[in-house]
């Protein structure tokens, strides 16, 4: 082999093609895959559109707005909200051919580069970008009560027997998390960031050795040295 490399060094046309020869397919593969690729910052942008699926986030390949089917505006500011309120989607597809998907199942959209997931017919904006995403969320909550079975009502003047349930509802404000290789979304507590730190051992073991109180304290600063530790990709635009 030693003789080899002094042999192509002689002839410096071959000695590309038989370095080509001489490195595997994967590291190849790997070196194209990586020069494609370019590492999240809070200065990069996602392409702006519609995306179906996590997926096309990932690939951040989203539906532009010259692809979508819809009576807006398209130089409305919330475009992508008015857009999203029908029950379906339509849209035209790489190849020019229409395409209609229910807007319960779109994942969110980007605007300015920023991405906003849906959750409870809403749209959220992610505060946090990395491999492991934080955001906040209004959400509805609803509260079943059983009143007593012997229920006055003072307008009848006569008692009832038998308890009746009674449905309220409200809005609260909740944070969440957001597993950006498997694209699932998880409450933000202590349970679940334990087990999304799981993808980095030494991380997790670390923070597991803090006391239950240390832990809850710091939750947002082994969120953040997690995504240090571990970058996000994306194609270069």
């Amino acid at each position: 082999m030693y003789k080899l490399r002094l042999r192509i060094g002689c002839y410096p046309g071959f000695c590309i093609l038989a370095f080509l020869f001489l490195v595997p397919g994967p590291v190849l593969q790997a070196q194209s895959d990586s020069l494609n690729m370019v590492k999240y910052t809070p200065e990069f942008k996602f392409r702006e559109g519609i995306f179906l699926n996590h997926q096309q986030v990932n690939n951040n390949k989203p539906i532009p707005k010259s692809r979508i089917l819809t009576s807006v505006d398209y130089s409305d500011r919330d475009f992508y909200i008015k857009a999203l309120e029908n029950k379906t989607f339509l849209f035209y597809d790489h190849i020019g051919m229409k395409q209609e998907v229910k807007t319960s199942q779109i994942w969110g959209f980007s605007r300015n580069g920023v991405l906003f997931i849906s959750l409870d017919d809403k749209y959220h904006r992610i505060t946090i970008v990395g491999r492991i995403c934080h955001f906040v969320a209004t959400v509805t909550t609803y509260d079943t009560r059983y009143y007593d079975p012997y229920y006055y009502n003072p307008y009848d003047y006569y008692y009832r027997s038998g308890g009746y349930p009674t449905n309220t509802q409200s809005s609260e404000m909740r944070q969440y998390l957001l597993d950006f290789k498997g694209g699932k979304v998880y409450d933000y507590d202590l349970q679940n960031l334990d087990v999304l730190l799981m993808q980095d051992p030494e991380l997790h073991d670390e923070f597991s050795q803090l006391s239950k109180k240390k832990r809850r304290q710091q939750k947002f600063v082994y969120l953040r040295k997690f995504n240090q530790r571990n970058p996000l990709y994306f194609p270069k635009n």
